[in-house]
């Protein structure tokens, strides 16, 4: 949409009204404040949307894989073989064979469940979920034999244990006596603490050199699922699929999709609705740039019909209008987007002013499974948020433009 010269003049008069006009001035400030703060509400929920699904996905796939086998009765005897005959898959980039066990950690009286997970030390070092993110101690001092472990940071403090404690690992499904079945306790020496980033696991995770789970385990020489890893998760089940005549009668292939899917499925929901919801804050700013336009139209009704008597046109007069509304959006979107940008950018600072001033634990990690809020931003659905907020606008301009079109020059000057 292209202006002429007093078509831009007479549009940078209407943007700041006079004294005797202030109160559409301020009218139209509100309409500008309710376009920023919609596209900032949109930015910042929809990074941080996409920031904790991608966050948990990272984690969650980091830990567990793509998809897992996972064998019958718990154990996959042939695993060597299996494993070579996963990476020989087109779309598999890693096999790791794991075990993992539910069982209870003790010390100095305190029993805590855990999650006991048996990895081959070379996986436990390159592992991407784990690798750095070592708060006492260091993966590398881990070793077959060694009788040391790493556990979670938050199982850590509900046992009280540090580097160096010796806590007691409890498998219920013990020795077989005369008196039944006994408890196998065995004392390991805390090596490290690691702390993952989401909440439950750093709660009941201890990892141990796969051999040392095996004799905790009593599994003998046996694991009791493969990890595998793609190298493109929105397709796994593709990829999978023909493992399922290969080592489907010797273990169950689940994916991240199947193991998780309430949890992402209700991400996608939240999403979805939180989007709408925000949305509507757009659509009533656009109402406000309305009532301002109309408003400026009658107080502007006389310097209109004296333009069209001295040959404007119904359509300059529309650009006037519209030009004027449009602008208003297009810096409430700027706006917008530079509060969304310094929200997101010192999101831990404003969570902890909001806990400070309300006295309450804004981001509790045992209700959000992250220590810590995540975002990441979108460039194209940014994009997309301010051009629907623009459209918005744009919209919003037509009715009270076409009014001024409208204006009859006779009937407004027919008694001055």
């Amino acid at each position: 949409m292209f202006l002429s010269r007093y078509e831009r003049m007479i549009a940078r008069r209407y943007l700041l009204p006079g004294r005797s006009e202030a109160f559409i001035a301020v009218v139209a400030g509100f309409s500008l404040v309710a376009v920023m703060l919609g596209v900032a509400a949109l930015i910042v929920v929809m990074s941080v949307m996409n920031g904790f699904r991608a966050e948990l996905f990272d984690k969650i796939t980091g830990l567990n894989g793509h998809a897992v086998i996972q064998g019958y009765g718990g154990q996959l005897r042939d695993w060597r073989q299996i494993v070579a005959e996963v990476r020989a898959t087109p779309g598999v980039t890693s096999a790791t064979p794991l075990i993992e066990q539910p069982l209870f950690a003790s010390f100095n009286g305190r029993v805590e469940f855990a999650q006991v997970r048996g990895m081959r030390v070379e996986d436990i070092r390159t592992n991407p979920a784990m690798k750095g993110k070592e708060v006492l101690g260091s993966l590398n001092s881990l070793k077959p034999g060694g009788e040391e472990i790493a556990i979670g940071s938050r199982l850590a403090e509900s046992l009280g244990a540090t580097i160096g404690s010796s806590i007691s690992i409890i498998n219920p499904q013990g020795s077989a006596t005369v008196f039944g079945t006994m408890p196998r306790i065995v004392q390991y020496r805390v090596a490290t603490i690691f702390e993952l980033g989401i909440y439950d696991f750093d709660k009941i995770f201890i990892v141990m050199p796969i051999e040392d789970a095996q004799t905790l385990l009593l599994l003998g020489d046996a694991v009791s699922m493969i990890e595998i890893d793609t190298n493109d998760p929105d397709h796994v089940e593709r990829i999978i699929a023909p493992l399922n005549d290969k080592v489907g009668d010797r273990g169950q292939i689940t994916d991240w999709r199947m193991m998780n899917r309430e949890l992402f499925e209700a991400l996608a929901v939240d999403r979805i609705v939180s989007f709408t919801v925000l949305s509507i804050i757009l659509i009533v700013a656009a109402f406000n740039i309305v009532s301002s336009l109309i408003m400026l139209v009658r107080s502007k009704t006389r310097d209109i019909a004296v333009l069209r008597t001295m040959g404007a046109t119904r359509g300059g007069l529309m650009r006037i209008f519209v030009t004027v509304g449009v602008t208003i959006g297009a810096l409430g979107v700027a706006a917008g987007g530079v509060l969304g940008y310094l929200f997101i950018t010192f999101r831990a600072n404003v969570v902890q002013f909001i806990g400070l001033v309300t006295g309450q634990q804004v981001w509790d990690p045992s209700m959000r499974f992250l220590t810590e809020l995540p975002a990441r931003t979108d460039p194209v659905e940014t994009i997309g948020i301010c051009l629907m907020a623009l459209l918005f606008t744009f919209l919003a301009t037509l009715y009270p433009a076409w009014k001024a079109a409208g204006t009859d020059p006779v009937q407004v000057l027919r008694y001055e």
